[in-house]
């Protein structure tokens, strides 16, 4: 199940481990992708902090951590074909997994059917 931000992060949680992308609305919004400014490998991330930076042929924007933690893995395909978040942005377009440090602060995030209501 996925979980999402207000800022059109998209989170899901396998145990303690989490992968984390930007939503189909955020990508749709920044057009072509052309550049992903992954997190290092055991970075730590704070909820609400950059994470990462998604650039655009129009415009960058701030991918920030859903939920804290350690980065465990980032998504190398990414490095060659940063246009996978636009052609698959909640699935092959994963941007990077962390182990999460405190998984209640996937409590305050919305489902997939809040965040729709939340677009409208």
């Amino acid at each position: 199940m996925k979980f999402y931000t207000q800022d059109h992060e998209w989170i899901s949680v396998d145990g303690e481990i989490a992968t984390i992308g930007i939503s189909e609305h955020a990508q749709d919004a920044l057009g072509d992708i052309v550049f992903v400014d992954l997190p290092a490998i055991g970075a730590q991330v704070s909820t609400g902090a950059e994470a990462a930076v998604v650039e655009s042929v129009k415009a960058a924007g701030e991918v920030n951590a859903p939920a804290s933690g350690e980065v465990l893995e980032i998504n190398e395909a990414l490095v060659d074909q940063p246009s996978l978040i636009n052609s698959s942005a909640e699935d092959e377009g994963w941007i990077f997994k962390i182990k999460l440090s405190n998984p209640a602060e996937i409590d305050s995030l919305m489902d997939s059917a809040t965040y729709q209501a939340f677009l409208e």
